[in-house]
């Protein structure tokens, strides 16, 4: 059943651009949608579906993310989505509401974005919440209606939802998978422009309705991929896989040469010109954080054992233990510096785990902050925007809103976010660092620049004559 259509970057409509796609002008058809969780993906992905000109229901038992959501903020920071969010909201096209009523029995296609998270105590992912959502949506489920999982899973989890479905709504539903590929910072994008569309069926009819639902984008030329449920499953979790592999490979080269004198910057550069590799994640730095990656390869590896094919994604293991030793390393460099860290006071540059989110779940910054803390010294955290949730899940750490006083009476800054706030800095306007130490992280200093205001530059992978 696979199928493919090509994607021809000529016709790609730019869905970023400050306009409605109207489905009907360009000989569409407008369906109604439901999208169940709205966390991240989900309030994302409402606003996509809305601006591709679909009616859109957004359910979410939170009454206060509902209460925000409603009046324009999503939650949570990501680029132009709360203006997005308004204008969808403002066209009538976008609704919310905290459960399903007898309007759910007329939508076209419900999509479930509902969190997975890694279960407590066990590397699996904890799928609880899409249980939760099958059963509430199940008695307002209709025959014709195609329900269609985003979530992140482990393969396998659609044959058992259909399963259960099929026993509490009475008849055998049409169950798809739609794996999401949207990154923070660029999510909105992500969704209307991905590199490819990935859809898991069991029936024409579910196939057909999901065409009609991303009409507009197939059209532009984007490739739809048609498979069956495990593997649409399973694409998702490979691709996570291969990215922290790219990033974690690069960062165990950069173990070897920061005790043989090479350079793992210029190593990247050098091997990304080669088509088979590329150079995108090809950068060696603190490693990679946030709410996917490390779930999901965790979760990749619980399932493979419990398939009874551990061995086959044994390395992951040891990506994972390199990604760790990437903020081990930095607390090495700091010692080796300064002698004892007790008693000293570091400045960590940044707390989510990239630039432009707000998200600080499993962050290498604010791991670095804790590591740094642990070992007797006072981590002051810095972030353009991220310091609630620190605030929240990190009372123990200092936080500093203002970037100069943050400065302020530090023996040593460690660059783990790479913010363009920070790499923009004018370190000759920085005072009152007592040791004049940089560790740059992410290797995205200007180090002749730092070096010239009177800093000691050091950076992960690379030796840098001071």
């Amino acid at each position: 059943m696979p199928s493919l259509e090509q994607r021809t970057p000529k016709s790609i409509i730019r869905f970023s651009e400050d306009v409605n796609i109207g489905l009907g002008r360009l000989g569409f058809m407008s369906l109604k949608i439901s999208v169940i969780g709205l966390g991240y993906l989900g309030a994302t992905h409402c606003v996509a579906m809305s601006k591709l000109g679909h009616t859109v229901i957004g359910i979410e038992p939170n009454q206060a993310k509902i209460d925000s959501l409603k009046s324009g903020h999503a939650g949570f920071f990501e680029p132009g989505l709360d203006e997005e969010l308004a204008k969808q909201i403002a066209s009538g096209r976008l609704t919310f509401q905290s459960s399903h009523d007898e309007g759910s029995r007329d939508v076209d296609v419900h999509f479930i974005c509902v969190g997975t998270p890694q279960k407590d105590g066990s590397l699996a992912a904890d799928t609880s919440y899409l249980h939760s959502a099958i059963k509430d949506l199940a008695p307002y489920l209709s025959k014709d209606a195609v329900v269609a999982g985003k979530s992140t899973v482990p393969v396998g989890t659609a044959a058992l939802l259909t399963i259960e479905l099929t026993n509490l709504a009475g008849f055998a539903p049409n169950l798809a998978w739609n794996p999401e590929f949207l990154r923070e910072g660029t999510a909105l994008e992500d969704s209307l422009n991905p590199d490819r569309l990935v859809v898991g069926v069991t029936n024409q009819h579910s196939e057909d309705k999901l065409r009609e639902v991303f009409a507009p984008m197939i059209s532009s030329g984007i490739p739809f991929i048609v498979t069956d449920l495990a593997t649409a499953e399973l694409v998702k979790a490979a691709a996570n896989a291969f990215l922290a592999t790219k990033i974690s490979f690069i960062n165990a080269m950069a173990e070897i040469a920061e005790v043989s004198g090479a350079d793992a910057t210029q190593l990247a550069t050098a091997i990304g010109y080669d088509e088979r590799i590329g150079n995108k994640f090809l950068r060696n730095g603190v490693g990679f954080g946030g709410g996917c990656l490390p779930k999901d390869i965790r979760a990749l590896m619980a399932r493979a054992e419990e398939l009874g094919v551990g061995q086959s994604v044994a390395y992951l293991k040891e990506i994972d233990k390199i990604n760790i030793r990437r903020r081990d390393r930095v607390i090495d460099m700091l010692t080796q510096e300064l002698g004892t860290l007790k008693g000293k006071k570091v400045l960590v540059l940044g707390a989510a785990f990239k630039p432009d989110s707000d998200d600080v779940r499993d962050s290498p910054a604010l791991e670095i902050a804790s590591l740094i803390q642990g070992a007797g010294a006072t981590a002051v955290v810095h972030d353009p925007i991220a310091l609630s949730g620190v605030n929240k899940k990190h009372p123990e750490l200092t936080t500093q809103q203002d970037l100069m006083k943050a400065f302020d009476g530090v023996d040593a800054v460690v660059l783990a976010t790479e913010w363009q706030e920070y790499r923009q800095l004018d370190p000759a306007t920085v005072s009152g660092v007592a040791n004049k130490l940089i560790i740059d992280g992410r290797n995205v200093l200007d180090i002749a620049k730092w070096q010239q205001a009177g800093f000691k530059v050091l950076a992960l992978g690379k030796t840098i004559k001071n």
